[in-house]
């Protein structure tokens, strides 16, 4: 990474990163359209349906976070709108359910839409039909799926006896593992129970607990800068959103580093690759929308968490 480059990234505050973000995602925006697979048996879920649900998560919480007058507001409830209506205004969910009735990745989809008051009476009835069988209720997942599984089910209604805490406590960041014990894989985990404890950001930080809070307290400044001298994009802009969701995780200049680093690994369009050499340049191609929308999006989302809790200007 050139000194200018730095330089460059310094004068940027997160406000930027996130414009430029939702900027690139929305001029990207025909990538997130379900093609003839989307229905299809056996499809590739992880590029059809996963990158529209990433994108309406993304966007109902950038909505929630922002007041109706802010650009990032308007676009983002744009390209909510626009995923919405790639669903034929959720009539593709039931049409999921009655062809994969015990898949849970079109309710967890759904309740992204659900979030932001988008909803589909048919196929809420239709899931929680469903979710009174056994065969439901007894699907085998890892505990930090099946967290987001119980939060995806209280959007359409559905309750059950099992105990959320039990859950979360059974997780790699519920059961506070020793911290060398932190890599990659762990880290998304970890994320993801804070962003299922949270609501996406859009809750608060009461659904975490004391006890977390203060592990994350402890661990998460040396855990991200791991993730960004290994140039993981993704994972860092992950933990960035559970500093914003957890307040005090890091302390001020930790916190206005790691905006600086991630700035500067953002590229002029505003994508942001997953992994790799930061920069102005792509010299491994890496800009392509696979590999770069999931860590896009995720800037967005913790710079609009940061924003949100800071104000405008840097985090403190």
């Amino acid at each position: 990474m050139s000194a200018v480059t730095v330089r460059a990234a310094e004068t940027r505050g997160v406000r930027d990163v996130a414009e430029a973000a939702l900027g690139w995602v929305a001029a990207h925006r025909a990538e997130f359209t379900l093609g003839e697979d989307a229905l299809a048996a056996y499809g590739q879920v992880d590029s059809t349906w996963k990158p529209l649900g990433e994108l309406a998560q993304v966007c109902a919480t950038v909505t929630r976070r922002t007041p109706p007058a802010d650009p990032l507001h308007t676009r983002a409830r744009d390209l909510l709108a626009h995923a919405w209506d790639q669903t034929e205004r959720g009539a593709l969910f039931l049409d999921m359910q009655r062809q994969e009735p015990f898949a849970t990745y079109p309710l967890e989809v759904y309740a992204a839409f659900a979030a932001a008051g988008l909803r589909h009476p048919g196929y809420e009835t239709a899931a929680a039909t469903v979710a009174r069988t056994r065969g439901w209720r007894l699907v085998e997942q890892g505990p930090t799926r099946r967290l987001g599984v119980l939060a995806a089910e209280r959007y359409s209604g559905i309750t059950r006896p099992e105990p959320a805490a039990a859950v979360r406590d059974g997780t790699w960041l519920g059961g506070l593992p020793e911290p060398w014990t932190f890599e990659a894989h762990a880290g998304y985990a970890l994320t993801h129970v804070v962003f299922h404890l949270t609501d996406w950001g859009r809750a608060g930080p009461a659904g975490v607990p004391p006890r977390l809070a203060a592990y994350l307290t402890q661990w998460l400044a040396p855990w991200l800068d791991t993730c960004l001298e290994a140039r993981m994009w993704d994972l860092s802009c992950e933990l960035l959103a559970v500093a914003a969701s957890v307040p005090g995780s890091l302390d001020p200049p930790a916190h206005q580093e790691a905006w600086s680093r991630l700035a500067a690994a953002q590229r002029p369009s505003g994508a942001l690759p997953e992994t790799g050499p930061a920069g102005d340049t792509d010299p491994d191609g890496t800009d392509g929308f696979g590999h770069c929308y999931h860590s896009t999006l995720l800037a967005a989302f913790a710079a609009a968490l940061t924003d949100a809790r800071h104000g405008q200007g840097a985090p403190g």
